[in-house]
């Protein structure tokens, strides 16, 4: 098996290809020396290959497509072309026009994007009956100083990456459609800078959800935390039940990219993506209507 890792611009493809090592023969392009260096160093049997053509020529039986969000269409225009089984590193979009390009796609039923969250054991298989549900809560725990050095700026950047609003709000939106479904819209969205001042986006943030059902959800992003978790509450007339996914000793498998992995490599041999395209259309859509609704925070 062959599986070619498509851009390194983020932590999660260093992370993935821990897993996938384990399976199969890796190729890996990525224009940043460095980001390269750190990969092989990782993984001295990968295939190097200086352009994303080339790695699709090697005829890979699956992509992990992880590069700037601006890059996102036309590369995974190119990975469609190949037919192979395609996992896209969230957030597969973080402006509109970054998703109307999207939605121009042939996407077919073997792509995946989004948080791994979803497939994190203390979440994976929860349910939730909208009949019963009177609103839901996400807080989502992951500190973004990284960014306020310059590291990743485009992942900072509105425009661009979406800021923490989107990086970081998706974890939280992905949980709460994973539970209530794709029918939900942005109510309002809501962002502030309170520590880290140089951030070109926010570091706390907020948004208000409402599903067709009327269940109403929020999703509450704090960027500035000392340790990384994510909670799902749901409030009922009689109690409320608190859902905790945290790394623990293993956080490739507690926070998810393990599951997420198994999920692709199913894929690769075969199946559909177990996250219909219309769960992540919907929160992509979410995400960046929070991110047009919540203007960035004054310096």
């Amino acid at each position: 098996m062959r599986i070619a890792l498509a851009g390194l611009a983020t932590s999660h493809p260093y992370t993935d290809a821990r897993t996938l090592a384990r399976h199969a023969e890796l190729v890996v392009w990525e224009p940043d020396p460095e980001r390269l260096r750190r990969f092989t160093g990782e993984h001295p049997a990968a295939v190097v290959v200086p352009s994303l053509a080339e790695a699709l020529a090697t005829g890979p039986d699956g992509v992990v497509l992880t590069v700037p969000n601006p890059e996102v269409p036309e590369a995974l225009a190119a990975v469609l072309e190949t037919g192979a089984a395609c996992f896209v590193n969230k957030p597969a979009a973080a402006s509109r026009d970054q998703l109307d390009r999207l939605d121009r796609l042939p996407i077919h039923d073997r792509v995946m994007s989004g948080s791994v969250l979803r497939f994190a054991p203390a979440f994976a298989g929860t349910a939730a009956d909208p009949a019963e549900v009177l609103a839901v809560r996400a807080t989502v725990r992951h500190d973004v100083g990284m960014w306020a050095g310059g590291y990743n700026a485009w992942q900072d950047t509105p425009g661009e990456g979406g800021g923490t609003l989107v990086t970081m709000g998706v974890h939280g939106v992905e949980l709460l459609v994973a539970l209530l479904g794709p029918d939900v819209r942005l109510v309002g969205a809501a962002g502030a800078r309170r520590h880290y001042t140089s951030l070109r986006s926010e570091d706390t943030g907020v948004m208000a959800l409402r599903w067709a059902s009327g269940v109403t959800g929020t999703v509450e992003i704090i960027g500035v935390s000392e340790a990384e978790s994510y909670s799902v509450t749901l409030h009922r007339r009689d109690s409320s039940e608190t859902l905790v996914i945290e790394g623990g000793d293993d956080p490739i498998k507690g926070l998810g990219y393990e599951g997420t992995i198994a999920a692709f490599l199913d894929m690769v041999g075969g199946a559909p993506s177990p996250v219909p395209w219309a769960q992540t259309r919907a929160i992509l859509d979410v995400l960046v209507s929070a991110r047009e609704a919540a203007l960035p925070p004054a310096p």
